[in-house]
């Protein structure tokens, strides 16, 4: 792998000054990435339009893991997941005066550079791990300015609320960072969720609609199913951990309805939501074709949802762990269930429903 890395950083390139400055390979997160105005040469460049550059951050990400005795640890977790954040990959070369240049535009692109040695270094040039997996304890996986504020008053209103949680847990997506899912995926979403919760409902109270009747009733909703949700509804409660599990899905529809709009606000999670009010609104917009012409709410609104309930998830887990009492009034399953919808929405490794994780 750090044959492949170097074959980028040494292509063929036009003459420079003879300030033979050193080849870097940029990855950065934010998009769009500033302009580069400082001197310097491209030797190529990608982004996520490009498919062959998630071939090669995976391929980046495995030679992270591999380096030295390739235990994890914290920094070497970070930059993995800054690297698949990653939204373009530049590949220059640099004089050395130009360098402190380069550093405040890698700081402003939130990029961490491979350089030729083999050393995965911050923007300022401290290593994050070399080709011997060690690390400089002063580097720092780069996280955007308002992610880092973003960070600080989420830890300031849990305090409020007697809730501590770890000061290393790390800041979280940034405003040009995140890529959210398009608003039709979203709503089609809110229609599966509603009939698989619907339904599962249902067969708790050993009462309910029958698929046939929902798939008449709500045929738009079928077209959205995830793979387990469709055997779940063909099986029909035979399996009581889905069913609770599809159970809790009322909380996941009422974040995505809280996060297009048809439901006002989120409260702090240590109740349930309103289950028929969340119905009777999502079915209330797809009768009058709002549905159809949802629109997310701010990105900092939701950003601002993702990082709180992360960091509640983490006071969830450890509480679970027996490393602290429960946060009071916060309901684990509303939690997770939260957690896991906006981590969906905000595409988190680019998971599929069924598939979304919720990492603390």
């Amino acid at each position: 792998m750090f044959d492949r890395l170097k074959s980028i950083l040494t292509k063929p390139e036009p003459a420079i000054t003879a300030d033979d400055g050193p080849r870097l390979n940029a990855y950065a997160t934010i998009d769009p990435m500033p302009a580069r105005t400082f001197p310097h040469i491209t030797l190529g460049e990608g982004d996520r339009s490009d498919p062959e550059l998630s071939a090669h951050l995976d391929g980046f990400i495995g030679y992270v893991l591999s380096r030295g005795d390739g235990q994890m640890t914290h920094t070497r977790y970070h930059l993995m997941r800054h690297l698949q954040r990653v939204r373009h990959q530049v590949s220059l070369r640099v004089p050395h005066a130009a360098l402190p240049a380069f550093a405040q535009w890698a700081q402003s692109a939130n990029a961490v550079v491979f350089h030729e040695d083999g050393g995965v270094r911050d923007p300022w040039g401290r290593v994050l791990i070399d080709g011997a997996g060690d690390t400089d304890p002063a580097s720092v996986v780069p996280h955007p300015e308002d992610a880092q504020q973003r960070k600080h008053r989420s830890e300031i209103l849990l305090a409020s609320r007697g809730i501590t949680v770890a000061a290393s847990l790390p800041p979280l997506l940034g405003q040009d960072e995140v890529r959210w899912q398009e608003a039709g995926t979203v709503t089609g979403r809110l229609m599966a969720l509603l009939v698989v919760s619907t339904f599962a409902e249902g067969l708790r109270e050993n009462d309910p609609v029958p698929v046939e009747v929902m798939q008449e009733r709500l045929p738009e909703a079928f077209a959205h199913l995830s793979p387990k949700e469709t055997a779940f509804l063909s099986a029909g409660g035979e399996n009581d951990d889905l069913l609770n599990a599809m159970g809790w899905r009322y909380e996941s529809l009422a974040l995505l309805a809280w996060a297009v709009g048809f439901v006002p606000s989120l409260p702090f999670p240590g109740t349930i939501c309103d289950v028929p009010g969340v119905c009777a609104a999502v079915l209330d917009a797809a009768a009058s074709g709002e549905l159809a012409s949802a629109t997310r709410r701010p990105t900092g609104e939701l950003l601002d949802a993702l990082d709180l309930h992360y960091r509640i998830h983490w006071a969830v887990r450890d509480a679970s762990l027996g490393r602290r009492d429960y946060p009071a009034h916060v309901i684990p399953g509303v939690v997770l269930e939260r957690h896991y919808a906006l981590n969906w929405l905000s595409r988190f490794e680019d998971a599929a429903w069924d598939d979304v994780d919720t990492p603390t």
